[in-house]
């Protein structure tokens, strides 16, 4: 261990953690529409309520991870973890028990929402560029974002075997307390205050740079707005294709099983997605890379939606989309770091992943809407199409180089 570098335990060991943290974090959120068909036929309500509470969650994910960032930039990850992690299994419990619409969104929407904020991959890929050496980050990045994707690939099966073997209450409680596992493996992601670690920060990097100045050179340069445009994009598709896939497939005659190994199939591939991401973000130009995988996402939903439906047709999609799900991440998260340096990456990375749960948030609000007013999810669908190839443009006029910095300013 060094101090220079800021790491109390060897980079294998923070990515194994950071790696489990991900994977444990993920599971349930990309588990959440299985549980749409069950409670909304147990209390009568519409698919509008539960996606008002998924859309809420999403919004409030996004909302709460630029504070999450700049409390763990500022005063380090364990604690910050520690607290969403409670937060998030709280509300898994009261997502258990709720019975009425408004408990509802209280257990999935806000509570689940805010915990996502502090304990999910967002501070974990903020932990790895803080904590590891240089040539160790791109893939670091794919990798923590493998481990999400590899969460989504087990944990909806077991999901769907629990809501069969012990009733859909029980298995949320299951749920929660594996999510209590985070507070132990943060201790490998602790990260020092901001005043201890300034040794840490790379040359582009300003030791003195305030939350208010870093905030503003930020959305003053053009390429760090036009990247967290592009972002919205994301969480609105992956957003919608979490929470609504098994009633599409559901309403399409498939058997619940389709729905369920089709969100795991997307976490299976999407493992390999990221990782191959996290490879090419250091082998090609990050703004290219970004672009091709927001066209295949629109050829692939294109292509899905044109087809006649059918479980293998389902499987496919899930396939071919994992490839594309997460593979964003490690490309924008180096293009943060790459633009801002690292001292603060958690809040300037999570500015952009708000505007991937405003995404989200719309995704999921639109998909139970609409379904309630035209029994269909067509309409959602291709904009999805539509917001892919827009963000595919949007990527290509990004410049991947350091922000320009005359004068250190005094904080």
């Amino acid at each position: 261990m060094s101090a220079a570098t800021g790491r109390r335990y060897a980079p294998e060991i923070v990515v194994a953690a950071g790696c489990l943290i991900a994977l444990i974090t993920f599971g349930p959120r990309a588990s959440a529409g299985l549980f749409q068909i069950p409670m909304t036929l147990e209390f009568g309500w519409g698919r509008d309520t539960f996606s008002i509470a998924i859309a809420l969650q999403n919004l409030l994910w996004g909302l709460g991870a630029p504070f999450a960032g700049a409390v763990a930039d500022r005063f380090g990850t364990v604690r910050v973890l520690c607290f969403g992690a409670l937060l998030y299994a709280a509300g898994l419990v009261v997502m258990a028990y709720a019975t009425t619409p408004m408990t509802m969104h209280l257990g999935a929407g806000v509570l689940i929402g805010f915990g996502l904020s502090a304990c999910s991959f967002n501070l974990v890929l903020a932990a790895f560029g803080k904590l590891l050496p240089e040539q160790w980050r791109p893939m670091a990045f794919g990798a923590g974002t493998a481990a999400g994707s590899f969460g989504q690939f087990l944990f909806p099966p077991i999901g769907n075997i629990m809501i069969e073997q012990i009733g859909w209450h029980q298995a949320l409680v299951v749920f929660a307390g594996s999510v209590l596992l985070v507070m132990p493996l943060a201790i490998m992601l602790g990260t020092r205050k901001t005043g201890e670690a300034r040794q840490v920060a790379s040359a582009v990097n300003l030791p003195n740079q305030s939350v208010t100045q870093a905030l503003s050179e930020a959305f003053k340069h053009r390429s760090y707005v036009l990247l967290v445009l592009g972002f919205f994009t994301c969480g609105f598709q992956l957003a919608f294709i979490t929470a609504h896939m098994p009633a599409y497939l559901k309403d399409a005659g498939m058997p619940a099983w389709v729905g369920g190994w089709t969100l795991a199939v997307i976490g299976l591939a999407n493992a390999a997605g990221s990782l191959g991401s996290g490879w090419l973000t250091s082998r090609m130009p990050k703004r290219h890379l970004l672009a091709w995988i927001y066209l295949g996402r629109a050829v692939a939903i294109a292509a899905f939606i044109l087809l006649p439906a059918s479980p293998a047709t389902a499987l496919a999609f899930g396939v071919v989309i994992g490839l594309f799900w997460l593979s964003t991440v490690p490309p924008t998260s180096s293009l943060v770091m790459l633009m801002f340096g690292t001292k603060y990456m958690a809040m300037l990375y999570g500015f952009a992943f708000f505007s991937h749960q405003v995404g989200g948030f719309l995704g999921v609000l639109l998909g139970g809407i609409l379904y309630e007013r035209t029994g269909s999810y067509e309409i959602v669908w291709w904009l999805s199409v539509a917001l892919g190839v827009a963000s595919a443009l949007i990527n290509l006029p990004i410049v991947e180089k350091p922000v320009t910095r005359a004068v250190p300013q005094p904080a």
